[in-house]
This record gives structure tokens, C-alpha cells and sequence, in this order.
């Protein structure tokens, strides 16, 4: 990998537009009462004009004008709403079919081969609609259209159409079908890709919530053993302290080089145990410490280089005017999670990366090892997904991208060009950052 990669390529932010599947679907029916309208004008026209067959024209202008209005309606409500209900989808096809109702009964009635288009909107209500709104699409169609078999304004077919009203209606029959199964696929098609795309967004937003309490349960059965180890560590801490001090011990320095290690052992494993309890907020003080980022992310390496002396280690910041933030223990264990990750992946040196934009500090550990397989890089962040084979369980990775996606942040993984991975962190500053200092940015 080129470590003299300009950090300025790492921070750009991206944007994952996303609307909903309601507001999509209410697009797809403006354009369908769009089509709708073209095509009843022409119709109209056609018939007049050309098939000498006399129409009431301005009554079915006066119609089409109305859908006019209603697809303007719907475009402003797509100007100004993410989200579209169910009832206001309904809303909008029950219209349509009143509409409908309204044209054909001013050109004949039950007799007008188009009175199949009601079979359009009950499809378009049965893929978008729950089930009581899709029967009382139904509903209404089918009253609808007994109602036209009864009462119409009657074709006024003259001269040479006069006595042929069925061969018309023959071919009216074939254009409609035509319509009906073109629409039904230019339009039923996307509204089903749109459902599926909602549906994959609530299965994610599933698999968020129980991997947030597989956290939950993790979190306390680390808080529990953190409890339980602190008596023994203390014995152990106050044993070692005695042994040091006994002149079969003093006498022999090996021994005495042998205690120090065991006690700077036992030291090591308090701080592990405290670390839990304060990520838990069960040992949080009254005032959490501010500090800047230099310093957080300097004391962070410090510490990382003193328990994992020979690895090298290099931070490198960007050109920037960093916030103070408020440091919270939880990121200083994610990064702390990240760095022995690559060790373990047999990096033999590791970079620190850090950089902000308008939004987010950025925090990015870059290693020359073993980096992701294509499976890893799909699962990402999933507990159980390791790349170092049955020497890990991918919970270190799993809980760096919930504890960040706690704080409103995301966790993205790539390989380098010439090998070794590249794990970068995003934290909005809103969450981090002291307001005051956030709000001059």
C-alpha cells in the first residue's frame, strides 16, 4: 500500500439518498394519470373529430382538466413530503377510479370497451394498498361499473358507423387489453421494485435491532465478569506487593525483575477491567473529560505502543483546525479494537489517519497486512465474520461498528491497491465536538 497517500483522499463524504417507497410509489401514479391523460385526450379527439362519432366535449375536457389539478395536487405534496400514506395512496386511486367512472359514462357506458382499465387501478391497489383498501377498490370498481350498465349517455354513432357498434367495440376490446397489459408492466413492475427495496430496508433495520441486543447481552455479561475479576486482580495486585517486599524475593533480582512484570500484568489487566465499566457508565465521572483531538488520538498510540512495544505505530493528521471533544472511552476502545485487529492480521506497521470535513471527524487505521477477503469486505461488522481463521470470532469489528453507529456515525473497510486494509471512521462532529467549538466550524 502507498502510505504517502494524500489524506485529503480519505474524506470525502458521501450522501445515500433515500426516499420512501410511498413517495416513490405516488411519483409512478402521477405519471400514470399523466399517461392517462394524454391518452383520453387523444381518444377524445380521435373520436370526434375523425371518427365523426359526436362526443360531449366539454364535459369530458372538464375531466381531463380535473386530473389536471390532481396530478399538480400530487406533485406538490412529492415537493414537500418524504413519505406518502397508505390512506393518501388510496385516496389518489379511488379518484382515479371516479374519474374513469365520469369519462365512460359520458361515452357510453358499460358499452365503452375501455371500462376494462378499472382492472388497471384494482392491480395498481392490490400491489400498493393493505388489505382493507385494496377491497374497497374492488368495491367501488365493481358498483361502478354496474352502475354504467344502467345509466350512460348513449354513442351517437351516424352515417356509415350507424348498426356497427359491435365491430367497434371488437377493436376498442384490443386496444384497451393493449393498454391495460402495457401499463400493467411499465407500472406494476417498478411499484414492486419499490415494495422490495422497502421490504430489504425494514429487514435491515431488523437485523440492527438484534444485533444491538446482542450488544446488550454482551455489554452485561462483560460488565458482570468485569465485577468479578476486580476482587481476585486486587488480591493478586496486594500479594504481589507483599512478595516484593520479602527478602527471599529482595535478595534474588531476577525474582524482583519477574514480580515487577507480573505486577505491571495485573496493573494492565485493572485498566482492561476499568475500561468495561466505564464504557458501561457504571465507573463515568460526574464530568466527562474535553480534551482535543491531538491529544485523544496521541494518548490513544501512546498507550497501544506501551502494550505492544516493536509495532510500529505512526499517526499523521490532516492539515486541519480540530474541535475540542469530549473523549469518550467508547471510541478511544473501538480504536484500540481496530489497531489489534491489523496486528493480528500480521501488519508489520500501522497507520493512524486522522481528518475532519464540515461534518465529521474521521479517524482511519491503515495496515500492510493480510487486508479483507470479497466475503469479509460484503459482511462487514457481522459478529462471527473473521479473516484470521479460527483465531478470531469478528466480534472486535462487530462491536467498532455499533458502538460508532451509536454515536450517529458509520464504519466503512476497503483494501489497498497494494495490499493490507484500510478501516475508516466517521464521527459527526454534533456528537463529539463541544457545541461552542462546533458551531464556529
Amino acid at each position: 500500500m502507498n502510505r504517502n497517500l494524500p489524506i485529503s483522499t480519505l474524506w470525502q463524504p458521501s450522501q445515500w439518498p433515500a426516499d420512501a417507497a410511498g413517495r416513490k410509489n405516488l411519483a409512478l401514479l402521477v405519471q400514470l394519470r399523466w399517461l392517462a391523460i394524454a391518452g383520453q385526450l387523444i381518444t377524445i379527439l380521435a373520436v370526434h373529430f375523425i371518427m365523426g362519432i359526436r362526443l360531449p366535449l366539454a364535459p369530458m375536457l372538464l375531466v381531463a382538466g380535473m386530473a389536471m389539478v390532481m396530478n399538480g395536487l400530487s406533485f406538490g405534496v412529492l415537493r414537500r413530503r418524504t413519505d406518502v400514506s397508505h390512506a393518501e395512496l388510496f385516496l389518489s386511486l379511488l379518484f382515479d377510479v371516479l374519474l374513469l367512472t365520469a369519462q365512460l359514462y359520458l361515452s357510453g357506458g358499460a358499452t365503452n370497451p375501455f371500462i376494462s382499465l378499472y382492472l388497471v387501478q384494482v392491480a395498481l391497489g392490490a400491489v400498493l394498498l393493505d388489505r382493507w383498501s385494496i377491497w374497497g377498490i374492488v368495491f367501488v370498481s365493481a358498483l361502478c361499473a354496474g352502475l354504467l350498465a344502467l345509466h350512460y349517455r348513449p354513442l351517437d354513432l351516424r352515417g356509415a358507423l350507424e348498426g356497427h357498434l359491435f365491430d367497434l367495440h371488437i377493436v376498442g376490446t384490443w386496444i384497451c387489453l393493449t393498454m391495460v397489459a402495457v401499463l400493467l408492466v411499465l407500472f406494476v413492475l417498478p411499484v414492486t421494485r419499490n415494495l422490495q427495496a422497502r421490504e430489504a430496508y425494514l429487514a435491515r433495520l431488523r437485523q440492527q435491532a438484534a444485533e444491538e441486543e446482542h450488544i446488550v447481552r454482551m455489554g452485561l455479561l462483560a460488565s458482570g465478569a468485569a465485577h468479578e475479576l476486580g476482587t481476585p486482580l486486587s488480591q493478586l495486585a496486594v500479594v504481589l506487593g507483599d512478595w516484593k517486599h520479602m527478602p527471599e524475593v529482595r535478595e534474588h533480582p531476577t525474582l524482583i525483575e519477574e514480580v515487577d512484570e507480573m505486577q505491571a500484568a495485573v496493573q494492565r489487566c485493572k485498566q482492561i477491567v476499568t475500561g468495561i465499566l466505564i464504557s458501561s457508565g457504571e465507573a463515568r465521572g460526574e464530568a466527562p473529560e474535553v480534551t482535543n483531538v491531538r491529544d485523544f488520538i496521541d494518548g490513544i498510540a501512546m498507550e497501544w505502543r506501551r502494550a505492544n512495544p516493536g509495532m510500529p505505530l505512526r499517526c499523521d493528521f490532516g492539515p486541519h483546525d480540530y474541535p475540542r471533544i469530549i473523549a469518550d472511552p467508547v471510541i478511544r476502545q473501538a480504536i484500540g479494537n481496530l489497531l489489534d485487529n491489523a496486528r493480528e492480521a500480521g501488519a508489520t506497521y500501522i497507520d493512524l489517519l486522522v481528518g475532519r470535513d464540515s461534518a465529521s471527524l474521521n479517524i482511519a487505521v491503515r495496515d500492510n497486512g493480510s487486508g479483507f477477503s470479497e466475503a469479509m469486505l460484503e459482511d462487514f461488522g457481522k459478529p462471527y465474520r473473521s479473516s484470521k481463521g479460527q483465531g478470531g470470532h469478528g466480534l472486535g469489528l462487530f462491536l467498532v461498528v455499533n458502538v460508532v453507529r451509536k454515536l450517529g456515525g458509520s464504519v466503512s473497510a476497503s483494501n489497498g491497491a497494494d495490499g493490507g486494509a484500510l478501516i475508516l471512521l466517521r464521527l459527526p462532529l454534533g456528537t463529539v465536538a463541544l457545541e461552542e467549538e462546533h458551531a464556529d466550524v
